[in-house]
């Protein structure tokens, strides 16, 4: 399932390329059609993401409201604008041993910190690719891009003629500034909400910390923790308790502290709840920058590349069971909690 990261940076591309643009809307499946019908020709005003859910309003008041759930993801395609504030995954953040280390972008073989599809890991059909220095269209190609697979919702910026660009006649002779696709597969919801409905949608998530203020945030998701008897592995995963951790995070935040995913909530020292809180909000800054769910510190400039080229080299416990603690050698734990894989160390998480 995608997590907080990837809806942050969902919503930054957004903001880039699509607010405060026109837009046509289709459902080339079929399945949001009257939804895409009313927001069809409309301008995006503003975009937010609280967790794993991302709000796009657009003009009237209109908000469109997805949660991509576990397989959803956005593909974008045609002129990306790279938001400036998501640097190349350069290793300065989360790797405080190694300032003056400047490292090249690194991009993860699967993808996951793709610029043209965010959510679900796929390996997407990409018609143009942009990178930051390119103004215009990469390369010649067929415009709109065809439609592949099961697209719940459409999205393309409409182009504003400009005097500079007419023809002799008169006309407008071509499209200008930014042309951005952005398709909608496989999502959870995605529906048309109201003002009041976005705030009371909001209101039942617990606190994101690249949202809420950090202080507030954290006594709330310490007293919250602090008086529940279920399991601090499951509370983890509740999103009226903590917004947009999901299973990566989850174990890794849950080794990173040694704490027993088993714990009830309310047995968990305050502090080390604390703890929580502020390593959730160090990496989630980390996921956002990166495009990538990186939670090993203190790696080699070398260590740190081939972390970020794969999966299997940047987490301490997530996805490797059966494999050895790469702390005290015991062998990684897997197990359902409530309907989800946990990964842990026995050893060092007693």
């Amino acid at each position: 399932m995608p997590e907080g990261h990837s809806v942050h940076r969902i919503a930054r591309q957004f903001d880039r390329n699509i607010v405060g643009r026109r837009v046509s809307a289709s459902s080339p499946q079929g399945r949001f059609a009257e939804g895409a019908t009313v927001i069809d020709g409309r301008e995006a005003t503003a975009v937010r993401a609280v967790g794993k859910q991302m709000f796009l309003e657009f003009d009237d008041d209109i908000w469109l409201r997805v949660h991509l759930g576990m397989y959803g993801a956005w593909d974008f395609a045609g002129e990306i604008i790279v938001d400036p504030t998501i640097a190349s995954a350069n290793g300065r953040m989360g790797q405080t041993n190694q300032r003056g280390t400047d490292l090249d972008a690194i991009m993860d073989a699967a993808g996951e910190n793709s610029l043209t599809s965010i959510g679900a890991p796929r390996r997407t059909r990409v018609h143009v690719r942009m990178s930051e220095q390119t103004t215009g269209l990469a390369e010649e190609t067929e415009w709109p891009p065809p439609v592949v697979g099961q697209v719940r919702l459409r999205l393309m910026t409409v182009p504003t003629p400009s005097p500079l660009d007419a023809d002799a006649s008169g006309g407008a002779s071509g499209r200008v500034g930014p042309t951005t696709c952005a398709d909608l597969r496989g999502p959870t919801a995605c529906e048309l909400q109201t003002a009041d409905e976005v705030a009371a949608t909001i209101a039942k998530l617990g606190p994101d910390p690249l949202v809420d203020d950090l202080a507030e945030g954290e006594e709330r998701f310490t007293a919250v923790v602090r008086r529940k008897p279920t399991a601090i592995g499951q509370l983890l995963m509740d999103q009226s308790v903590v917004s947009g951790i999901g299973n990566v995070y989850r174990a890794e935040l849950l080794f990173r502290a040694r704490l027993n995913p088993h714990t009830p909530g309310r047995d968990v020292p305050e502090e080390v709840v604390r703890g929580l809180w502020h390593d959730w909000t160090r990496l989630l800054r980390i996921g956002v920058e990166t495009g990538q769910m990186m939670t090993m510190d203190d790696l080699s400039p070398d260590d740190y590349r081939r972390a970020m080229a794969s999966r299997d080299d940047r987490h301490w416990v997530y996805h490797r069971a059966g494999l050895p603690c790469r702390v005290c050698g015991t062998e990684i734990a897997l197990e359902e909690m409530a309907t989800r894989k946990l990964y842990w160390c026995p050893s060092c998480q007693r």
